[in-house]
């Protein structure tokens, strides 16, 4: 059973790898665009709305986000309807928008703080919960067609599936395992002869 466990959960990561090392790559870009800006905005043109700062930031590292993810990250999962996914990315972003703008507002006007600097970080604290999210969101919600028509994808999701490890153990001949394999206990052992 440990075994079995453990070889689900290499599974599951090694499905998941290669979209999160992009989707962490698009967020790095995401993360300075919206940083960035803000940062320029609250101690420039907006001094006095740290908020909205926060909000035009976060909006335009959303746009940015929307396209690298749909053209790079989650290229094999896209929607056919575009409008659809368009619409569900902006609703999960809108959510994320509020996370993080939500902490500068808390911050600001439910604690009295008004150091920029610790508002800007209130706000950065906003969008690490406001990513987490945002990944299984995208992941789950809008990129989530199946991969069955990519050649490259075709058997990732079944790593995950039961019935894919027993037939993988259905077909194996009595007798061919090596001297020492141990058998998985909840699978029903090979007549003995």
């Amino acid at each position: 059973m440990f075994y079995t466990l453990a070889e689900r959960l290499r599974g599951l990561a090694s499905l998941f790898w290669r979209e999160v090392a992009k989707f962490g790559a698009v967020g790095g870009v995401a993360f300075v665009i919206d940083n960035g800006l803000t940062y320029y905005l609250m101690h420039g043109p907006m001094t006095d709305s740290e908020a909205k700062a926060r909000f035009v930031g976060a909006t335009v590292a959303t746009i940015f986000s929307w396209i690298a993810n749909r053209f790079w990250t989650f290229r094999h999962r896209r929607q056919d309807n575009v409008i659809r996914e368009f619409f569900m990315f902006i609703l999960i972003n809108g959510i994320g928008i509020g996370i993080s703008t939500g902490f500068t507002a808390l911050a600001k006007y439910s604690f009295g703080i008004t150091d920029k600097n610790v508002l800007f970080l209130a706000g950065v604290a906003g969008i690490l919960v406001a990513t987490v999210v945002r990944f299984f969101a995208y992941r789950f919600l809008v990129f989530n067609k199946e991969l069955d028509e990519e050649p490259a994808f075709s058997h990732d999701h079944e790593i995950i599936e039961l019935h894919h490890h027993q037939d993988k153990q259905a077909v194996r001949v009595p007798g061919s395992e090596p001297a020492g394999t141990v058998q998985d206990p909840d699978l029903p052992s090979p007549p003995r002869s």
